[in-house]
């Protein structure tokens, strides 16, 4: 099942590419770019006359498609390839259901106009909404890839006390991701000149509720960072080596992001910034997601050091 391992790694990482693009998307106003048609772009198949903002939205929506088409072909492969009831086959269902989601939401930014200069609340709302379906998406890829590799199944028997942890660290990754969501649409809708602008604007009550709301977001990520940090030790203590790898991995990603959401206060949150730091998020809640299912793959003092390497099938090695 090597190469369906692979193809299911491989799927996951596209998907991280259009997530970026679409990031892209927003902090370059190009939302509106198709004007509020969906699926066809200005009433039209292949636009003839696009601008740069057209293009820019035409090509995040072919790539979306390819992704969608990656996910069908992933879901087509697992069923054939295992079992009823078999892990890979529920997290391939899954991830195409999250893909279809996906596509709504965004479909719902552009019919409701909800893109390029609105700045209501619905459209925090939607955004919020939107990083969290993209999150889960990523989680039901990734595990697939995990379970495809040779993950084994997770067991709450006997890790209860893990379990909990795993759930409240996954819910606080949630929550800060959606946080950010909105802070990065409140910086793109009204960008400050200096640092000094945007600090007063942050505390101001005539600011607009996203500039307002963004200054929650430092809060929120610092607190679950260092929450990772002291807590993912913990997680793989005693779970083998593996275990103890993408623990470092969560807690250097933490750190990263805590340096990248600096640069991205100081610096007034360049595109290319934001990119990088949704990149980290990304790979942090990725990380952290693996841990999981790594730690709830075998009861405490069960496991052996050699047994189960998913990460053999990572492309490459």
């Amino acid at each position: 099942m090597a190469r369906l391992a692979q193809f299911a790694w491989s799927v996951l990482a596209a998907n991280v590419a259009v997530i970026l693009w679409g990031a892209y998307v927003r902090a370059t106003g190009s939302g509106a770019g198709c004007g509020n048609h969906w699926p066809l772009c200005n009433g039209e198949v292949v636009p003839r006359e696009a601008g740069l903002a057209t293009l820019i939205e035409y090509s995040h929506r072919l790539s979306s498609g390819i992704a969608l088409l990656a996910v069908l072909a992933l879901v087509i492969w697992a069923w054939r390839a295992y079992e009823r009831g078999h892990p890979v086959r529920t997290g391939a269902a899954l991830s195409m259901f999250f893909m279809l989601t996906e596509a709504a939401v965004g479909a719902g930014l552009v019919l409701f106009q909800l893109v390029a200069d609105n700045a209501s609340t619905a459209r925090a709302l939607f955004m919020a909404v939107h990083l969290l379906n993209t999150f889960i998406l990523l989680a039901c890829l990734a595990l697939t890839a995990w379970w495809a590799s040779g993950g084994a199944r997770p067991q709450l028997a006997g890790n209860t006390g893990p379990a909990v942890s795993i759930a409240a660290g996954l819910a606080a990754l949630l929550l800060v991701s959606c946080s950010g969501a909105v802070a990065a649409l409140g910086n793109t809708l009204f960008p400050s000149s200096s640092l000094a602008e945007a600090l007063q604007a942050d505390v101001s009550a005539t600011s607009h509720l996203l500039i307002r709301l963004r200054v929650l977001h430092p809060v929120l990520a610092v607190a679950t960072a260092l929450g990772l940090l002291a807590g993912a030790p913990r997680l793989a203590s005693g779970r083998g080596s593996i275990a103890a790898r993408l623990a470092r991995a969560v807690a250097l990603l933490a750190a990263a992001q805590v340096v990248a959401g600096l640069a991205n206060v100081v610096l007034l949150a360049p595109v290319w910034l934001q990119i990088g730091h949704l990149l980290l998020a990304d790979a942090l809640w990725i990380a952290f997601v693996l841990l999981g299912a790594r730690v709830l793959a075998e009861a405490p003092g069960t496991q052996s050091a050699t047994a189960h390497d998913p990460l053999v099938a990572l492309p490459g090695r």
